[in-house]
């Protein structure tokens, strides 16, 4: 079975601040948690840093719009010029480097929507994503600016330390204590990305009760070759 339906078939689970490995991005994990309306953040990083998972999860911690590169520019100057918030306290904008001029025309009048209300009852918080710095990136000169409006933070990819750790602190907090050599060999074969991890172990926990066997490397394997069980999942 090739590592792509088994990324399918264990699907991660919905990102929480909670659930967030903070490793070296304290400052940025702590501003997320504290955002309020009228305040803006901007996260930036290399592929790999958590942005998304960040805004995903701050997305899921009030009631929230999120838009991507794939999302209309129709429906984005709709959110961005609409005089009511329909009880959307947040507005998540991921991966801004993708987007076309259309969208960032949007995000431009987003921004400035956002200024016009922070003080108002109708205020809301802006949470915006891309890969560099606000003026390193390839947007038009106005819209680079409004990224610096308020709290700017680089997000820093997490070590294999970091995830290592973060790995074995989720399997003891579902009862599963796992060896070092299981954990290195998920960092290693399975997955980049911590939320896979988890959910891997999540997998590994109930196979390892229908079994009745104590989780091992070989184990693991067997588990991942048994596209019965993990069909079932």
């Amino acid at each position: 079975m090739n590592r792509q339906l088994l990324l399918e078939i264990i699907p991660a689970p919905e990102p929480t601040l909670d659930s967030t490995v903070i490793g070296a991005n304290g400052a940025a994990i702590d501003a997320a948690q504290g955002l309020q309306a009228g305040r803006a953040l901007y996260f930036w990083g290399p592929p790999g840093s958590g942005r998304s998972h960040i805004l995903r999860a701050l997305s899921q911690k009030t009631p929230a719009i999120y838009l991507n590169f794939a999302t209309s520019a129709e429906f984005m100057m709709s959110v961005a010029t609409s005089s009511e918030q329909l009880g959307h306290k947040l507005i998540a904008i991921d991966d801004i480097q993708d987007m076309s001029e259309d969208q960032q025309a949007c995000v431009f009048a987003l921004y400035n929507r956002w200024r016009a209300c922070a003080t108002t009852e109708s205020a809301f918080a802006l949470a915006v994503t891309g890969d560099r710095a606000p003026m390193m990136m390839s947007l038009r000169e106005d819209l680079r600016t409004r990224l610096g409006w308020d709290l700017v933070f680089r997000l820093d990819p997490l070590s294999d330390k970091d995830k290592f750790e973060a790995l074995k602190a989720y399997a003891e907090g579902q009862g599963l204590p796992l060896s070092p050599e299981v954990l290195d060999w998920m960092l290693v074969h399975y997955s980049r990305d911590i939320r896979q991890l988890f959910a891997l172990v999540d997998a590994l926990d109930r196979y390892s009760l229908s079994k009745h066997r104590t989780v091992t490397v070989p184990l693991l394997r067997t588990m991942l070759a048994d596209r019965d069980f993990l069909l079932s999942t």
